[in-house]
């Protein structure tokens, strides 16, 4: 295959402040490999033109007039037409709440608003590739902001009775916010053997991504490492 057969990155913006949208769309469009295929002023938008132009990324915002993107996001997850639709959350830390409720509609992964733009394209290109983006740094800032914070009493959505304690230890250590070169490290293992705990992590736990596997160890208590958390 050659370079001209590759095909562009699809990437939808959505933020309600038009100066925003048209810096992504510049920054979008004069990267190669990368094109904007539309802008959204508000979260209905943003869902009807993703059913429309079938992007691979959808460049976020939460809040937004009528319909937010939290909702739009929850939508986009949930129509079988838009499964290969990836949405890329954009955040601040003043707005840490909506993070795990993004997750949970179906969000891949989150950025945050100050981020500087040659990692927004870097990002952007991860979730287009189908990985999670849940950046180390970030995820443990947001993790020890949770950790402060009453956690609401909800049944377990998933049941870990399938996962390995090794599993178990991987899971956790996702949720700690640790890379896989990190879990590796940490537990003795190699990179490969790490990937390979966290497929069958997907598989058994039916998560689409890494950011799935987030929001199920929050809601199951596995906050750290072993059985029952830290």
């Amino acid at each position: 295959m050659t370079v001209t057969d590759v095909r562009p990155v699809r990437v939808l913006i959505a933020d309600d402040q038009a100066m925003v949208r048209g810096s992504f769309r510049v920054l979008v469009d004069h990267t190669p490999g990368m094109t904007a295929v539309g802008e959204a002023a508000n979260g209905a938008e943003a869902v009807e033109l993703a059913r429309r132009e079938s992007p691979d990324v959808v460049l976020m915002d939460v809040r937004m007039p009528d319909v937010d993107g939290i909702e739009a996001t929850r939508r986009i997850s949930a129509d079988p037409a838009l499964s290969g639709v990836r949405v890329l959350i954009l955040t601040t830390f003043d707005l840490d709440e909506y993070v795990y409720a993004a997750l949970r509609a179906g969000a891949a992964g989150f950025l945050l608003k100050d981020t500087p733009p040659m990692e927004v394209l870097t990002a952007i290109g991860v979730v287009a590739a189908g990985e999670a983006l849940l950046a180390p740094s970030v995820t443990r800032r947001l993790i020890a902001e949770f950790a402060r914070r009453p956690e609401p009493a909800r049944p377990p959505s998933r049941s870990l009775d399938a996962i390995t304690d090794r599993e178990l230890e991987v899971l956790g250590l996702i949720a700690r916010g640790l890379s896989n070169t990190e879990i590796a490290e940490h537990l003795h293992l190699s990179l490969a053997t790490v990937k390979t705990h966290i497929g069958r992590l997907l598989t058994k736990l039916h998560a689409r991504d890494r950011a799935q596997l987030v929001i199920v160890a929050y809601e199951t208590g596995v906050t750290g490492v072993g059985r029952g958390g830290m």
